[in-house]
């Protein structure tokens, strides 16, 4: 079984083909995301990166926001008011005539790199703040982590996202991780945190033993894990 992995983010769009173990085992394929991103926008750029893509039987989609059902529920980083209740995963079914999984773009990456012990919670660092939440491998109902306070009022997106990472540097935006985690892990008392996403690789101090740097190809690799999920929906 090959699966066509695609990754929506707020600044890229990704895709691969992985077999069933997560291995990709064709050229990955990036391209910026379209601003503005309406729906339509969104499709045809999709469709665009993956025409070169062949061979595989199904598809995984990791989108960044609320998905139920195929359905958008929330789109911050493209605008709710015009993606809620938007189908996306079945009209990209359609159009490619594959069956297609679709949830939450950190949960997907989840899915890649978690060890399936314990509370495990996923943090991807790009755009704005993705999490994951999973206990005993289990995914958890998804939580909008990113729409929070953390502190002075700023939301998680506000205080760690990558317009903030521009604007206050590198060096406060480390030390604002370090704070983040240390609220996460009074707030959740997670067995282990997975950090993610693009700007992961920007993190420059030791982490806790606890704590696991991941790679962001995970994002795609976790296509493979999404179609083993029994209770998914």
């Amino acid at each position: 079984m090959k699966i066509l992995a695609i990754d929506i983010g707020g600044t890229g769009l990704k895709a691969a083909v992985i077999d069933a173990s997560g291995r990709i085992v064709s050229e990955r394929l990036r391209m910026p995301t379209p601003y503005p991103c309406p729906p339509r926008a969104l499709v045809n750029a999709v469709l665009a990166l993956i025409a070169p893509l062949k061979g595989y039987q199904r598809i995984a989609v990791g989108f960044p926001g609320v998905v139920r059902n195929h359905k958008v529920i929330t789109a911050p980083h493209f605008g709710n008011d015009v993606w809620r209740d938007y189908d996306l995963g079945g009209i990209l079914s359609r159009r490619l005539k594959r069956p297609l999984r679709m949830i939450n773009d950190a949960e997907m990456q989840g899915l890649a790199v978690i060890r399936h012990k314990g509370l495990e919670l996923v943090i991807t660092l790009g755009t704005g703040v993705g999490s994951a939440l999973f206990r005993g491998g289990e995914l958890m109902p998804h939580m909008e982590l990113a729409h929070h306070p953390i502190r002075d009022d700023k939301t998680y997106n506000q205080y760690l996202g990558d317009r903030e990472l521009k604007k206050i540097g590198r060096k406060k935006w480390n030390a604002r991780v370090r704070h983040t985690i240390e609220v996460l892990e009074t707030f959740l008392n997670f067995d282990h945190l997975y950090i993610g996403g693009g700007n992961a690789k920007r993190l420059d101090f030791k982490l806790p033993h606890h704590v696991t740097a991941v790679s962001n190809v995970a994002g795609l690799e976790g296509g493979a894990m999404l179609w083993r999920l029994r209770n998914y929906a």
